[in-house]
């Protein structure tokens, strides 16, 4: 082989290899720390009472907090599955809760891969199948969302930032509380009697002293958050991270996880980059769980790729735009966590509209309502309802639902006013109602035939419904 030939073909190695290479020394960490089951305005970030975190709060002072972030389905696999592809539920197939994504699709794993990455997740997993999520698996935090220990070691994390100093590294650290059951931190740190209870919960006992397992695990979230952070600074690299916090989808609380309702889809969400984003700042910008990977892509100089549901809000982190989204959208569909019940709602920030596709039915939710050595509280809902109007109301509204709701969350957070028949509000029900109509056509959601074990049981074998 001739000397010249030899250098041609040594140069093209080196420009090939750049891609992988430049990367290491220019491009951003990522760490994205996720609760399990945490309703944001339980954080005193967002106005909880109830519990100090003075981690996640000191995070925030570094960062950007954002008001209104949101997943677009309030269980654990859907969500993520939409936070790890860039797409929503009907897209990436995945529309019910314990199901699989859709074969061929691409998740952050290799699209952060093609810019020199490695991907590791540590904790819970709940992401199939593995060729569409293969996470390097990382050591150190409890894996099982219902085990009764919450399992945290930070030497595994460590293991896996240092591995390769010359690579970026993308970790997520899924942890697993406050996921029922609530069994880890110490509840005596809150007295049962002089809660702040969220009028969206009956007062009963035993609501109050479940509440205060929550809180407990609340805690233990704020403790294992401040680690794993502490790690970054440990290790010399906390200015070329990105840090992410989420707290997922709502508790296993009434009117939270499982519902289309605030509580249940709203998410905490902060955002840390040394030297990028301005600390201490908050946000209205709207966004969902599908705008977090083209946002990580823009960040080291890629874009959205084709078929994502969501796009960068970069320009929000950097402080150059205020907006985002004019909507955020919203599924349930209840199997296989009970019978079938669809919901599609939509907000544009400030209303809220909701449809329920199946109002002639009762609503139920088996773990929630039928479980009751885990959730003691709902079998003490049903028993004062026979002579406490208040939680009467609370239990029918849970069961019971209207076609449509309409909700001003600006002023009525907990969405307990519903103002779908206000004549006042007639052509914010027409907008949102037609922006909703317009996003399940975008989807291929056909709605209400969805909800059915028929359709799950054959996601599950890779065979899911046909996008039109």
């Amino acid at each position: 082989m001739s000397k010249i030939l030899i250098l041609l073909l040594f140069s093209y190695a080196l420009a090939y290899n750049s891609k992988a290479e430049n990367p290491s020394k220019t491009s951003p960490n990522m760490l994205i720390i996720m609760a399990d089951d945490c309703t944001y305005s339980d954080l005193p970030l967002y106005g909880g009472v109830n519990v100090k975190t003075p981690q996640i709060d000191k995070l925030a002072t570094e960062g950007i907090t954002f008001n209104k972030a949101y997943v677009t389905m309030s269980m654990c696999v859907p969500c993520r599955a939409e936070l790890y592809t860039g797409m929503q539920p009907a897209r990436n197939g995945v529309c019910w809760n314990h199901s699989i994504a859709r074969t061929g699709l691409k998740s952050i794993v290799q699209h952060l891969g093609d810019f020199g990455y490695r991907t590791g997740i540590a904790g819970k997993i709940h992401a199939k199948p593995k060729d569409v999520f293969p996470f390097e698996l990382v050591d150190g935090v409890e894996r099982d969302c219902v085990s009764e220990t919450a399992k945290y070691d930070k030497e595994g994390l460590r293991a896996f930032m240092v591995k390769d100093r010359e690579q970026p590294f993308c970790l997520i650290t899924a942890l697993v509380v406050p996921h029922i059951p609530w069994t880890v931190g110490d509840p005596s740190h809150f007295d049962p009697d002089n809660l702040a209870l969220p009028p969206y919960l009956a007062d009963t006992k035993e609501t109050r002293e479940e509440f205060t397992r929550y809180l407990a695990e609340i805690e233990v979230l704020d403790q294992q958050v401040g680690a794993t952070l502490r790690l970054l600074e440990e290790e010399g690299i906390e200015d070329n991270t990105i840090v992410i916090f989420t707290s997922e989808q709502g508790a296993q609380f009434p009117f939270c996880k499982w519902t289309n309702w605030d509580n249940g889809v709203h998410t905490g969400f902060i955002v840390r980059w040394p030297g990028k984003i301005k600390a201490n700042t908050r946000t209205d910008a709207l966004i969902q769980y599908a705008d977090v990977l083209p946002t990580l892509l823009e960040a080291v100089g890629g874009e959205a790729y084709d078929g994502m549901d969501g796009s960068s809000f970069l320009q929000v982190l950097h402080g150059t735009k205020e907006t985002h989204r004019d909507f955020a959208y919203f599924v349930h569909n209840n199997v296989p966590e009970g019978p079938s019940y669809p919901i599609r709602s939509v907000t544009d920030g400030k209303y809220h509209y909701i449809r329920n596709l199946s109002s002639d039915k009762l609503y139920i939710e088996k773990h929630l309502m039928g479980r009751m050595p885990i959730n003691p509280y709902w079998d003490s809902w049903i028993f004062e309802s026979t002579n406490n109007e208040q939680t009467l109301d609370l239990v029918t509204r849970y069961m019971n639902r209207p076609p449509q709701e309409l909700y001003d969350t600006r002023n009525d957070p907990n969405e307990l006013e519903n103002l779908i028949d206000d004549e006042k509000l007639k052509g914010v029900k027409r907008k949102l109602s037609a922006a909703l109509d317009r996003w399940m056509a975008s989807q291929g959601d056909p709605g209400a035939e969805i909800d059915s074990f028929e359709a799950l049981n054959k996601a599950r074998k890779g065979d899911h419904f046909t996008i039109h």
